[in-house]
């Protein structure tokens, strides 16, 4: 009699073939995470079962998620979460997956007001705080926790997003310190000062640049979240014009921006009256990426 019994190499093997095959980088890792997700098994537990064989239930449902995977669906949607400042979210298509550009927003944002506290001793941690544009709530989760003093708003036009960042701040136990509320940009905010800091990862790609995008991007991450118009600076120059009242004195604005559209952000918020220390700082691969801008104290 034959014997159709599968091991978890083989599955591994075959899985790698199918991801490459229709274009996927790092194969064989995204098989070893899918199987890790079907399995519910650590890394080391997986190199333990190496030899093992599957029972095909798990064999049809492993396959499904190779199938998926094969079909350009990002990999964090997935298997329904992703890791993003050593922390584990989730994530749905109602929200952009985290990405390491965001991180460095929220490194250069961390830095800059560690120096500011350094050379002026009486300045205090942001007390209030405004996560805009939220999408899964990372931003906002960890806001909180680097500032746990403070209280923040994470706003979101997207009800559907507000629900994932909901899940997220139950999940980091932080329900009592970040306020949800459904707005677009700022529209709900009355024109008082209101916060220390503002973060936001806006919409900032050009329309017209989206059809160009990898596949994962372009046919399953929310076009809403992404698009910042013809201009890519649809969504900047309204922060830029409605964010100044909504800031204290001396209060920071960081934005994350597309690094095609760096001068121009720039020139956008050094016209504006009433702002100060304005900068587009490079990230780590030395591409435009963060706006910083203070209101004048």
């Amino acid at each position: 009699m034959q014997d159709n019994t599968v091991h978890v190499h083989q599955l591994l093997t075959a899985a790698t073939h199918s991801l490459a095959k229709a274009g996927i980088e790092d194969s064989r890792l995204e098989a070893e995470l899918l199987l890790r997700h079907c399995l519910d098994v650590s890394r080391s537990k997986l190199f333990l079962l190496h030899d093992q064989p599957v029972t095909q239930k798990k064999e049809r449902s492993f396959h499904g998620l190779v199938q998926r995977r094969c079909q350009r669906e990002p990999l964090q949607y997935i298997i329904g979460n992703c890791e993003f400042w050593s922390l584990e979210f989730l994530v749905s298509p109602a929200v952009l997956i985290p990405r390491p550009e965001t991180e460095f927003l929220l490194e250069h944002c961390f830095s800059t007001l560690e120096q500011q506290e350094s050379s002026n001793p009486k300045s205090d941690h942001p007390q209030r705080i405004l996560d805009l544009c939220t999408g899964s709530g990372v931003i906002a989760t960890v806001l909180a926790q680097e500032f746990p003093q403070s209280t923040v708003v994470a706003s979101d036009y997207s009800q559907d997003a507000l629900g994932v960042a909901q899940h997220n701040i139950s999940r980091h136990h932080l329900k009592d310190r970040i306020q949800l509320l459904q707005a677009d940009l700022l529209t709900a905010f009355s024109c008082t000062p209101t916060f220390d800091l503002i973060v936001s990862n806006p919409p900032y790609i050009k329309a017209g640049d989206i059809s160009t995008l990898e596949p994962e991007v372009r046919d399953w991450e929310p076009h809403l979240a992404l698009s910042g118009g013809n201009t890519g600076l649809e969504s900047v120059v309204r922060i830029c014009q409605d964010a100044l009242p909504l800031l204290q004195s001396s209060g920071w604005l960081f934005m994350e921006i597309g690094a095609d559209i760096g001068k121009e952000t720039e020139q956008v918020f050094l016209e504006a009256e009433g702002y100060e220390n304005v900068k587009v700082v490079a990230d780590w691969a030395g591409h435009p990426r963060v706006l910083q801008a203070q209101r004048q104290g």
